[in-house]
């Protein structure tokens, strides 16, 4: 691992709750990072992060979408999925066409559980029936996931790969989906370099330092210490979060790759210690132009050991929309940077 530090650039670690800025360095003369940022250190913790077991599952999407008594229709991997719940509340996937006339089943009606084309009356269970089988999925508590054996020619797993998240019980999750013109290694690749922050994105971040960076790959890349919060091929980033005017939260970070489509956030120092922002890529398929289409998909699930959190969980649906939206500005930017490097890969001009 390689530390870089700027003295006073950093807000340092420990607990640490608001902060008044009050020597703010303008935006153009903040230390430059690209030097930090090179292109073969974000390279090989790309390939690292895609060589890790995924066992085939893909993030189809917030569970909360999937709601009862309605279809949720996604193509994941150039494969159309519709997903439901039963009548136990249980999600359920399988193929999107109708195996009678290939009808769209996320166009279909949900009764009892059941899943009845709307064509011709076909009633699916979730069980194989008709020439349908089903795909296996897994819901977290805060996203659906969908298995496709078929599109990700790995070993199959049981379950997805999963970070370390906060109980739900004393958390506050909210799921941010957004699509872009690039390819999921587009995406990764974006989280894979945290230098970017306090540049691209001023109005969120500023005293932006990578204190600790993979160098070399570690000995083992399988993934095994990759979920949590820490481990030998992790970034520690210590930045703040800009509030108002020149207030702001100074946290410590860490970003790690659990499997080939997921960069992790853990929040490991100051406010909202133990809180998660998971990004998720999700392959599509192509658009009419033949271009790669990804979803990102990311959960924010906060934590705070406030006493008032009590109450921001309490009010967690009207604080829902506001979460999606600060992750909804961010990824309007960090969605740019990935179709830019795609486009840049597509044509041959990438010059990482």
């Amino acid at each position: 691992m390689t530390r870089r530090t700027t003295p006073g650039a950093g807000p340092g670690r420990g607990r640490r709750l608001l902060r008044l800025r009050r020597s703010a360095v303008a935006w153009e003369r903040q230390r430059p990072t690209w030097r930090d940022a090179r292109p073969a250190l974000i390279d090989s913790a790309l390939k690292r992060a895609l060589a890790r077991p995924s066992g085939n599952w893909y993030v189809l999407g917030d569970a909360r979408a999937v709601r009862p008594g309605a279809p949720f229709g996604r193509t994941v991997a150039g494969v159309e999925v519709v997903a439901w719940r039963d009548a136990a509340g249980r999600l359920v996937a399988g193929p999107g066409a109708c195996p009678h006339l290939g009808a769209p089943l996320r166009d279909s009606r949900v009764r009892c559980g059941t899943l009845v084309c709307h064509w011709h009356g076909l009633a699916l269970e979730g069980v194989p029936f008709a020439g349908w089988e089903p795909f296996p999925a897994y819901d977290d508590g805060v996203l659906a996931w969908v298995r496709l054996d078929e599109a990700g020619g790995e070993e199959p797993l049981d379950r997805p790969v999963l970070p370390v998240r906060p109980r739900p019980a004393a958390s506050v999750a909210a799921v941010y989906t957004g699509t872009g013109v690039c390819e999921p290694d587009d995406v990764v690749a974006n989280r894979l370099d945290p230098w970017h922050g306090a540049w691209f994105h001023p109005y969120s971040f500023v005293d932006l330092t990578v204190v600790d960076a993979p160098e070399t790959p570690p000995e083992s890349s399988d993934g095994a210490d990759a979920g949590t919060a820490g481990g030998a091929d992790a970034f520690t980033v210590e930045v703040s979060f800009k509030v108002a005017g020149r207030v702001v939260v100074p946290v410590t970070a860490v970003f790690t790759a659990p499997e080939p489509r997921t960069v992790v956030m853990h929040i490991t120092g100051g406010e909202g210690e133990g809180s998660v922002v998971e990004t998720h890529a999700t392959p599509l398929g192509p658009d009419p132009l033949g271009r790669p289409r990804t979803a990102v998909v990311e959960a924010v699930v906060a934590v705070s050991d406030r006493p008032g959190f009590a109450a921001a969980r309490a009010a967690a649906p009207a604080l829902r929309p506001l979460m999606r939206a600060a992750a909804a500005r961010l990824w309007r930017d960090d969605l740019a940077y990935a179709e830019r490097r795609w486009h840049l890969r597509s044509t041959g001009r990438f010059p990482g």
